[in-house]
């Protein structure tokens, strides 16, 4: 494998996890988004899925992202009675964005892409260096 298709792969593998990153901010920033009323449903997580393809021009597997999809989880309720979302009994449904969780995915996609990113730099190094000899 050449250093312009270790550069490609790696930019690859970058742009899937700044999706990642962009759906989790995504996810953060609406954590607390509520239905206006009993019928509305509040936030749902959203959710990234990769997936494995070829390149035809590289010639090689890369990673990107398949679908963002939404949590079908249960969403957790709370008892408020006095909020106008609150069904029948007195529970407002609310988002089931864990904070934890989504800090822990934002990590792993930073580190991630901090790898990609050392690849890329040591790519570019290598052919610098390759452009001098040839000097």
């Amino acid at each position: 494998m050449d250093a312009t298709t270790a550069l490609q792969i790696s930019a690859h593998g970058m742009e899937a996890q700044t999706t990642r990153l962009r759906v989790i901010a995504e996810n953060l920033a609406n954590q607390d988004t509520i239905g206006s009323d009993p019928k509305t449903e509040p936030y749902r997580r959203k959710t990234v899925t990769f997936s494995n393809t070829v390149d035809r021009a590289l010639g090689v597997p890369v990673v990107s992202v398949s679908k963002i999809g939404t949590d079908q989880s249960e969403l957790p309720s709370r008892y408020d009675p006095s909020h106008p979302a609150a069904n029948a009994a007195g529970y407002v449904h609310t988002p089931n964005v864990n904070p934890f969780v989504e800090m822990m995915d934002m990590r792993e996609a930073q580190r991630t892409y901090n790898a990609n990113l050392s690849v890329m730099q040591v790519a570019r190094g290598m052919l610098s260096r390759a452009i001098a000899l040839l000097k």
